[in-house]
């Protein structure tokens, strides 16, 4: 149905854009009918984001860059890739000379990887990208023709998670965009956050314009709401379980309280980790360790949603146009890794792991040649990746591999690691 947008500062979806919403929208109404009234909201986020052909990540809408919806470190600069190659080949000596990455985005950072352990002299390096989506797969291997094509013949696509693993395992902003599970507490009491139906605000309002309410705020420009119910004992636990890991107080903290559990993040670290054999595991996102990520004061949670280079908050807005995401909880990830027996080579910012890979010195050699305009934009978009208010602090970096005496993470003397087990 089309509807106003109730978010004007978002620009309005085109026609095109509206029709694949009505789909995915239409999907997910069917889902919540079957269910008998709610589904969970990990199960609307997995339509929103991943029905096949229709979906965010599975449909034809261009994602990344300045024509997309966001902008991720590879796009923002070169040397980023060029940081992640000068960790993997301190790596490479000891390991089958093979990199698998997982949610490769544009195809820009298995570009600029393979180009500079080129550089350095691991020119056989082979390279296995496992994407579901056709349409990021083409994209994929057009960035690559584009801009590394004698490459092309040591990369391979994978629709699915082979059973063996060895080399080097690589996903750069793949965790936060795995659905999450919500809840809520209020003076103590759990409740799961779901997705239903609304009702509408009066029967006379035109079908063509009516809009609806979600429990949390502003009309929504579809047909669904956020509801909440009470979980079930299973549900309980992993909440209780998050909570505890995080050192919550005895007695809960007063007023209301949202956030999330991502046990399929977890789960995903869980399933490749069991499959690597000798092998290392690298892993760049945005989040925190369970003690910040579930502080009291953090009381909104951190659900985000991007649309044509906009935050906002309303995760059924226009669904399978928006990227929905969530932070990771860090703990859960370095609990689920350790778990199958793999040890944590190193935690900490990712402004301390490009400053460790020789990012001030990489910037020096190959940008003193540049016009000094040049210079200035490639200097700026560092900026963005280091700076504490930026992407510097609030992205992190985590390495597990299969032997203890893998070399450990570049962190330029600030592991954190201690963080993840206290």
């Amino acid at each position: 149905m089309s509807m106003a947008n109730p978010h004007p500062a978002l620009p309005d979806p085109d026609p095109a854009e509206r029709e694949v919403s009505e789909q995915v929208e239409a999907r997910v109404r069917e889902a919540i009918v079957r269910a008998g009234g709610a589904i969970s909201f990990d199960r609307y986020m997995a339509i929103a984001l991943y029905e096949p052909g229709m979906g965010y990540y599975a449909g034809g809408r261009r994602k990344f860059g300045a024509a997309g919806d966001f902008v991720t470190a590879p796009e923002l600069s070169p040397l980023f890739g060029a940081c992640v190659a000068a960790q993997i080949a301190r790596w490479l000596p000891a390991l089958a000379p093979c990199i698998w990455e997982f949610g490769a985005g544009s195809g820009e950072l298995a570009a600029q990887i393979l180009s500079e352990l080129d550089a350095l002299g691991h020119d056989t390096v082979e390279y296995r990208i496992i994407e579901l989506s056709a349409e990021l797969r083409a994209r994929q291997q057009a960035t690559l023709a584009a801009t590394h094509p004698h490459a092309l013949e040591r990369v391979q696509w994978l629709a699915a998670l082979p059973d063996r693993i060895d080399g080097i395992v690589l996903a750069n902003e793949l965790l936060d965009a795995l659905p999450v599970e919500l809840f809520s507490m209020e003076n103590g009491a759990l409740r799961e956050r779901v997705v239903e139906l609304a009702p509408a605000l009066a029967d006379d309002v035109p079908r063509g314009s009516r809009q609806h309410v979600g429990v949390d705020g502003p009309p929504l420009a579809s047909g669904l709401r956020l509801g909440a119910r009470a979980p079930d004992a299973a549900f309980a636990r992993r909440v209780q379980a998050r909570l505890a890991r995080a050192g919550w107080p005895d007695t809960p903290p007063l007023g209301a309280y949202h956030s999330e559990i991502g046990e399929q993040a977890s789960a995903w670290v869980s399933s490749v980790a069991e499959r690597l054999g000798t092998g290392v595991m690298l892993l760049i996102d945005y989040g925190f360790p369970a003690a910040e990520f579930y502080h009291p004061a953090r009381a909104s949670g951190t659900l985000n949603c991007h649309y044509r280079h906009r935050s906002h908050a309303d995760p059924l807005w226009s669904p399978g146009l928006c990227d929905i995401t969530a932070h990771v909880d860090f703990s859960a990830v370095h609990d689920a890794a350790t778990a199958t027996g793999l040890t944590c080579l190193g935690y900490g910012a990712q402004s301390a792991f490009l400053l460790g890979c020789g990012l001030a010195e990489l910037f020096s050699q190959r940008a003193s040649s540049a016009d000094p305009a040049a210079r200035i934009r490639a200097a700026q978009a560092l900026q963005l990746l280091v700076s504490e208010a930026e992407m510097g602090e609030l992205f992190k970096v985590i390495a597990f591999g299969s032997d203890p005496a893998c070399e450990p993470l570049l962190l330029n003397g600030r592991d954190r690691r201690a963080v993840l087990i206290a």
